[in-house]
């Protein structure tokens, strides 16, 4: 009892909340109880970050909309999934129209060259009537066309590419969900939040994981049907659940976009991001058939392969985002970029697999080693890229924070067409030459050029509104 006094006595002067603790516990301590006794009953261990952790969580959610941050989510989700549903369904769509090897490739690119270019409008159409307005209206669209398909069946090739125009406007969404998650949150939580309401790439992988095998057990057709399972509750959940920040929007105008544009850093993220999300876009649409060309495998086993490449890049994308915030942006990307060209490059010169036995192709529990080890190899590239897509967009809002909705769609708008243009090449890259080596040689050096650019300007940038932005760069 006298040794519990003296530690009171010297707790007081150094701690009073320990002090106040031993002389609650005094009066127990006298009944017999040992001090060890009267600590454990006292004090409950802690994790070192636990309340640091709580902490970050509670003031995460309390810093804006978390209601909107999921509506974007989803509707970016699943959007994305229609936007790349061709990708997979190609390979029985072309087979039921009787399109050539050429002409599919060009198929799938058109709904990311037709999302590009309508991520401009669309964004400045969000910055002028609102982005729950836009985001509704184009939901809508989306939703019309894929009915028609599902009801009425597409019977000529230009019906396709008029489809496949449709669908760009689920590719669109990007400039309307990012902009609208992002208003709602200060500049510490745009890597996160940008991430998370980015990450609805997420649908990428269910597309390209089902519709194979729907379209082989209940026809393309029907496989477009189901769809709209998920469109029509992300409408009604948008729409019950969104909400326009109160954050005064810049409307865009063709001055505003004139001023962006003489900006070299405006370019400098466009081409950033032409590399970032054109290469996750592109081979998403562009590996089924990839897959099925140059190792024989089936349409199954070419969703199920793309389906686990996809996987990694949408997953890690709000990492991608969070390791900028804790890093900087700058720092994180110029390690992606790297990834990326020696992935590439890796996988230009893999030889192609073995004939299969079967007419419909190695599945996946047969098909050859090195179709497994392009998995791996892709796998490695798409999560860089999945990344890269996170910390690009951590570093716009902190340099473009009032005009964010106008670069939205310029920087995703760039985006759309590497996606086009990777999807395209790689196809011409097959029919003229036999293999698809320049193509992936090509976007190698392109990824090095980013490495290069952002090399030299990383300095200046940290130096000038880095500096003030509030936020890591």
């Amino acid at each position: 009892m006298q040794n519990l006094r003296l530690l009171n006595f010297s707790a007081e002067r150094a701690n009073p909340r320990f002090a106040a603790a031993l002389s609650a516990a005094s009066g127990v301590a006298g009944d017999g109880m040992s001090l060890a006794t009267v600590a454990l009953r006292t004090f409950r261990p802690r994790l070192p970050n636990e309340s640091l952790m709580s902490s970050r969580f509670s003031d995460f959610k309390k810093a804006g909309h978390w209601p909107t941050l999921l509506a974007a989510f989803l509707y970016f989700d699943f959007s994305f999934m229609v936007w790349v549903a061709l990708g997979p369904l190609i390979l029985y769509i072309g087979k039921s129209l009787g399109l050539s090897v050429d002409d599919r490739f060009a198929i799938v690119a058109i709904p990311i060259l037709a999302g590009a270019v309508l991520r401009v409008p669309l964004g400045a159409l969000a910055d002028h009537i609102g982005a729950k307005a836009t985001g509704a209206g184009a939901q809508l669209v989306v939703i019309i066309a894929i009915a028609y398909a599902w009801l009425a069946g597409l019977h000529s090739k230009v019906e396709l590419e008029l489809l496949a125009l449709a669908l760009g406007v689920a590719g669109a969404s990007f400039a309307v969900a990012l902009p609208q998650a992002g208003r709602w949150y200060p500049p510490r939580y745009q890597g996160l939040v940008m991430g998370i309401a980015g990450a609805g790439n997420m649908g990428v992988v269910l597309e390209t994981l089902t519709a194979p095998w729907l379209a082989e057990h209940f026809g393309w057709q029907n496989a477009f049907g189901c769809l709209l399972v998920f469109l029509v509750p992300t409408l009604i959940f948008y729409l019950l659940a969104a909400k326009d920040a109160p954050e005064m929007r810049q409307r865009a105008s063709w001055r505003s976009y004139r001023a962006l544009l003489a900006d070299a850093d405006s370019w400098r993220f466009m081409f950033f991001y032409f590399i970032t999300f054109g290469g996750f876009v592109g081979l998403a649409n562009a590996l089924p058939l990839y897959f099925t060309l140059q190792f024989h495998v089936s349409g199954v086993a070419a969703g199920l392969i793309v389906a686990v490449i996809v996987l990694f890049g949408s997953a890690f994308r709000p990492l991608g985002g969070h390791i900028a915030d804790r890093l900087g942006g700058i720092r994180t990307l110029l390690a992606l970029f790297a990834v990326v060209s020696l992935a590439y490059l890796a996988v230009a010169f893999l030889p192609s697999g073995p004939a299969a036995a079967a007419p419909s192709g190695w599945g996946i529990a047969t098909m050859p080693g090195i179709a497994w080890f392009a998995m791996l190899l892709f796998s490695a590239g798409v999560l860089a890229l999945g990344m890269g897509n996170g910390a690009v967009f951590q570093l716009v809002p902190q340099r473009f924070r009032r005009e964010i909705g106008i670069m939205t769609g310029l920087v995703g708008c760039a985006g759309g067409i590497g996606g086009f243009l990777l999807a395209r090449v790689l196809g011409l890259a097959k029919v003229y030459s036999g293999d698809f080596t320049g193509g992936f040689i090509l976007f190698s050096l392109l990824a090095l050029f980013c490495l290069a650019g952002l090399t030299l300007v990383r300095k200046r940038w940290r130096a000038s509104w880095g500096a003030v932005s509030g936020a890591r760069v």
